[in-house]
C-alpha cells in the first residue's frame, strides 16, 4: 500500500483554515485531518477530539517529555501540538493527512519530514484579517490584538512554504489547495 502525504497548512489566525480544510476534507475522502492537542479553553461549539484534544498543561507537558508529538509549540500562551501515533497511522494505511500547525510547529515538521507538502493561506489584505478576527468574536480585546501583532509576525515567513494560496474566494482557494495536493500526489506515483 502507498504511503500516504503529509500536507501542511498554516497561516494567520482568522484565515479561514478551519473552513477551507473542512471543504477540503468533504470533498477529497482519502484526506485525514489530524487531530492536534491543545491546552487552550475550546471556544463555543468546538467539540474534543473533534476540533482539538484539549488538555491540562501538566498532561500536555507530559506528552512532550514521552516524545509523544511531531511537533509542539506555544502561540498567544498556549500549547499546541501533533501526535505523531496519529499522523503515522493514517500515513500507514494510504490515508493524505492534513496538518494545521503554526509556522514554529511547520518549521519543525519541515526539518523531520522534507517530503511534505507546505500551504501558508493568507487573507487578501491586513485589513481584511483583521475584520475576520473581530467577526468571530470569540477573542477578547486583549486576545485579538495579540493574535494580530503575531499574524503580523507570521506574515513574515510565507515565503518559507512551497505554496502561498489567497483565501479570497473559499471556493477558489479550496480549488487552488487541491491542485497543489494532486500535484503532489502526481509526484509521488
Amino acid at each position: 500500500m502507498k504511503r500516504g502525504l503529509l500536507i501542511v497548512i498554516s497561516g494567520p489566525s482568522g484565515v479561514g483554515k478551519d473552513t477551507l480544510i473542512k471543504r477540503l476534507l468533504e470533498l477529497d475522502r482519502n484526506l485525514v485531518y489530524s487531530v492536534s492537542g491543545t491546552t487552550r479553553t475550546p471556544r463555543d461549539g468546538e467539540k474534543a477530539d473533534e476540533n482539538y484534544t484539549f488538555l491540562t498543561r501538566a498532561d500536555f507537558e507530559a506528552l512532550v517529555a514521552q516524545g509523544a508529538f511531531l511537533e509542539h509549540a506555544t502561540y498567544n500562551g498556549n500549547l499546541y501540538g501533533t501526535f505523531k501515533d496519529r499522523v503515522e497511522s493514517a500515513r500507514a494505511s494510504g490515508c493524505d493527512v492534513v496538518l494545521k500547525i503554526d509556522v514554529q510547529g511547520a518549521e519543525q515538521v519541515r526539518k523531520q519530514m522534507p517530503d511534505a507538502t507546505s500551504i501558508f493561506v493568507v487573507a487578501p489584505s491586513d485589513d481584511e484579517l483583521l475584520r475576520r478576527l473581530e467577526a468571530r468574536g470569540s477573542e477578547s480585546a486583549q486576545d485579538l490584538e495579540a493574535r494580530h501583532e503575531i499574524a503580523k509576525r507570521e506574515m513574515k515567513l510565507a515565503d518559507h512554504y512551497a505554496h502561498v494560496v489567497i483565501n479570497d474566494d473559499v471556493g477558489r482557494a479550496v480549488a487552488e489547495i487541491r491542485g497543489i495536493i494532486d500535484d503532489a500526489r502526481h509526484r509521488v506515483t
